[in-house]
């Protein structure tokens, strides 16, 4: 573990790098961020997780009820653990993207967006791409696929999708400002199981998302699926409990989509194709950092390079799988509805929660 941490601020670092040498303006925030408790129990664990990360060098500060109130004023907050500068930033993942789209377009690459491939195939030393525009030879392929369906049947066995929820209010004003504070701009996310994380836009909008991770007999993916009046008023519903001095302030944006989810709530990694293609999935909401570190390993993996990222037990091993249908979707109901039962219940893991945790495949695993 301790290896890995030392990657991730590495791999942190390095994006931060490339942003200043490439002249890529991603909104980058290095506010810190807070995780807050709500529930009691909560408390504990900020102070379990504070520990393993002061052992792993990163700079964190518990804060009691009034101290985190007198960042954030939320009445439903009981402590938190504020993460320093350093260790995180807040991004706009939009303009990342084009960012680095267009430093990919300054080096030469080409890029041919809204190019469907339907088939993947050996061909000699190589591989043969079918898309909608006829066909492709590459020496190697690497699939970052995402949620979508998987062109390599074993993917379809490691990630899910699961549907990811947002709202975006309008703009708070002097006073809405001042009655919630947060001048420091973090970012936040509550600590239960089912967690709503946010933020603050540079227009001074709250990002408000999460809580429910909703996920659809036989991987179902549909644009119909992105509009649930009952998720987004449930969300709206909790904004307020969270932030009552706020009663009145409107959302303006909405939105959603599929994230891809493995069983150990990151990247996965595999070969295929006798080793001429590689893919790199599941990352589970995580991947707008941790895309660049599922890169580096890729690249080594379709070169056949014998490296540090290639020998990680993270890398070499795989998730539990999920099962075929109709056993995936009880076992993804099953285990949501565990995890609002522990947060009922103080915390407390009921049995499936535990044996979950014994296969490496619990949601704190």
């Amino acid at each position: 573990m301790g290896r890995l941490v030392e990657l991730g601020d590495e791999n942190y670092d390095a994006i931060r790098a490339t942003l200043d040498a490439r002249g890529i303006d991603a909104a980058w925030e290095e506010n810190g961020f807070i995780d807050v408790a709500t529930r009691q129990h909560e408390l504990e664990g900020l102070a379990e997780s504070a520990e393993l990360a002061r052992r792993h060098g990163h700079q964190v500060e518990l804060l009691d009820r009034d101290q985190v109130r007198a960042r954030v004023d939320s009445p439903t907050y009981l402590g938190g653990l504020l993460t320093r500068r350093g260790s995180g930033a807040l991004v706009d993942p939009g303009r990342l993207a084009w960012g680095l789209r267009r430093a990919a377009l300054e080096d030469g690459v080409r890029i041919h967006e809204g190019t469907k491939v339907t088939r993947l195939s050996r061909d000699g030393a190589g591989v043969v791409l079918e898309t909608t525009g006829g066909r492709v030879r590459a020496a190697r392929v690497v699939l970052a696929t995402n949620v979508f369906p998987p062109l390599v049947r074993s993917i379809g066995r490691y990630v899910i999708p699961v549907y990811d929820y947002v709202l975006v209010s309008e703009p708070l004003d002097a006073a809405r400002r001042a009655a919630v504070g947060w001048q420091g701009r973090e970012g936040l996310a509550d600590s239960g199981n089912r967690f709503h994380y946010y933020r603050l836009t540079a227009d001074d909008r709250i990002l408000w998302g999460g809580y429910e991770a909703v996920y659809h007999w036989a991987n179902g993916m549909r644009p119909e699926l992105e509009e649930s009046a009952e998720v987004f008023n449930l969300l709206a519903h909790n904004f307020f409990e969270t932030f009552p001095q706020l009663e009145g302030l409107r959302f303006t944006h909405r939105w959603a989509g599929a994230i891809d989810t493995s069983s150990r709530f990151c990247v996965s990694f595999g070969k295929t194709l006798g080793g001429r293609g590689v893919y790199a999935v599941g990352y589970t909401g995580l991947g707008v950092g941790a895309t660049r570190f599922g890169a580096r390993v890729a690249l080594d993996l379709v070169h056949g390079r014998d490296t540090e990222l290639t020998r990680l037990e993270l890398v070499r091993s795989r998730p539990l799988p999920f099962p075929p249908e109709p056993l995936r979707y009880a076992v993804v109901q099953a285990t949501r509805r565990a995890l609002i039962r522990s947060d009922e219940r103080r915390g407390k893991r009921g049995p499936w929660l535990r044996l979950l945790d014994r296969v490496g495949a619990g949601f704190d695993s």
